[in-house]
């Protein structure tokens, strides 16, 4: 460490750094995720400091509306020191201590907790650390629990084209992002891909009617099962609003027939909830909202409002019944797996949840936040904003007569281009995507209310207003 540097950095009892040495560490060091470096190469890398309520702030001051809680996380809203308090004592407590073969008070009680909130006989928590590990997890659990019983030639999974369920090798075997894939292929064999529930963009045949689209949608599923053959698939993996391609919920019924394909074909059904549960829909779990029955629900992010890193899988009394007797032992474990701090961090997220009704609040102010959004369609650039809850995206086009989308080149120069940068310099932390079609994705804090909704309305109409003038 050299003398400047040592010179800038800050108090508070640690060795700090601060001011032109924390960017110059950040330049040197810091290898950021899902980013391009070479952005950043002759400008400041962006750095958040402080959080508080529905704003974070940067190095230099400026704030800025938290409109993804952070990447789908902040449920709760930033800055809570009761949730940072009660994971502080339990690390005075008991720091760490593993879930194999062990059990310590927190996980049991926030199991137990988790049991009581989920619907139907989903009563079995298995923990990770993070959403990837949670459905790496379900398709392992899928494969050895279909060996116990018998069939061992059921691996294959499906899921939706363009969906996003994680980055480790088995989660992105599911993940249907040919993008993100290409890198690191060969993959586990065994994810097969369906048409995803994007009524935008759907096929001509049923572009007309939502319930017949999504009545295709699932039968595709049904379809895809029986080219595999069925003695083959293990599980299908959906979320409830699928987030990649910018927030596809489901047609009315759609469930109900995946479901119904499931329990014909005897395919395990896994509700990919790393973003869906906890609130984000208004439910503490996405598949209430529409009403279905997973075998297995999987989570992370919300559950501690990012806290503390926490993920998991929530599993149905048939699949855990084969190993709770005998010598059968899930073959699966995580280092950090119901951490002990990260499970009190959990528990008293939830406390926050109760006492502040935030599902309620979610489910009161959702119309008006779809509404305001929806004022954004006056813009020739926008095409469609579709979503549910606290949950959306806005998709851009080049026509809005025709629904043309822009090439390859104009997404790259309109949202790495502009969008991404312009958004933020006006104050508003979103995701401008084009993974899938080019849009803009929305998930802000549960906390979140009308003035919030006004707020991104009017920085959304400023940028993407230059945003046209430049196309």
């Amino acid at each position: 460490m050299t003398t400047s540097h040592a010179a800038e950095r800050s108090g508070n009892g640690a060795d700090r750094l601060s001011g032109p040495a924390l960017q110059e560490a950040a330049h040197r060091n810091l290898w950021l995720h899902f980013t391009r470096m070479s952005s950043y190469a002759d400008g400041e890398v962006p750095v958040i400091i402080r959080g508080s309520g529905q704003y974070v702030y940067d190095q230099h001051g400026r704030r800025y509306l938290d409109g993804l809680s952070g990447l789908f996380v902040s449920q709760i809203g930033h800055g809570r020191k009761e949730v940072a308090d009660a994971g502080a004592r339990q690390g005075g407590e008991l720091a760490y201590f593993p879930l194999w073969s062990y059990a310590h008070p927190r996980a049991i009680e926030l199991a137990e907790r988790l049991a009581g909130l989920s619907p139907g006989d989903l009563n079995r928590v298995f923990f990770t650390t993070s959403g990837s590990e949670a459905v790496e997890s379900a398709w392992k659990l899928a494969k050895q629990y279909f060996k116990i019983i018998g069939q061992p030639g059921r691996y294959k999974v499906l899921s939706r084209d363009i969906a996003y369920h994680g980055t480790s090798m088995g989660a992105l075997a599911i993940t249907g992002l040919p993008g993100i894939k290409e890198p690191f292929e060969p993959l586990p064999p065994g994810g097969v891909r369906v048409p995803n529930t994007n009524f935008y963009r759907a096929p001509d045949f049923v572009a007309d009617d939502l319930e017949k689209f999504g009545r295709w949608a699932a039968d595709e599923i049904e379809r895809a099962i029986l080219r595999e053959g069925p003695e083959s698939v293990a599980a299908v993996f959906l979320e409830p609003v699928q987030n990649s391609g910018g927030c596809f919920p489901p047609p009315p019924g759609y469930f109900a027939r995946v479901r119904e394909i499931c329990d014909t074909y005897g395919v395990i059904l896994v509700s990919d909830e790393v973003i869906c549960a906890f609130g984000r829909l208004g439910y503490y779990f996405g598949s209430e909202r529409y009403g279905y029955q997973p075998d297995i629900i999987t989570f992370a992010k919300g559950v501690t409002s990012g806290y503390s890193p926490l993920g998991g899988m929530l599993v149905s009394d048939r699949l855990m019944e084969p190993f709770s007797q005998g010598t059968a032992t899930f073959l699966h474990g995580v280092t950090f797996a119901g951490h002990p701090v990260s499970s009190a961090v959990a528990l008293a997220n939830l406390d926050v949840f109760e006492k502040e009704d935030l599902l309620g609040n979610v489910r009161a102010h959702e119309a008006a936040f779809r509404a305001t959004l929806e004022k954004l369609t006056d813009l020739p650039i926008v095409g469609d904003v579709r979503g549910d809850g606290y949950f959306y995206g806005i998709e851009l086009v080049k026509d809005k007569g025709t629904r043309e989308t822009f090439s390859d080149d104009e997404s790259e120069r309109l949202l790495r281009g502009f969008l991404s940068q312009a958004l933020f310099d006006a104050g508003l932390v979103c995701r401008a995507d084009d993974r899938g079609d080019p849009v803009i994705q929305l998930a802000p804090p549960l906390t979140c209310t009308q003035e919030h909704f006004d707020e991104m309305e009017q920085i959304l109409r400023d940028v993407l207003t230059q945003a046209w003038s430049k196309i």
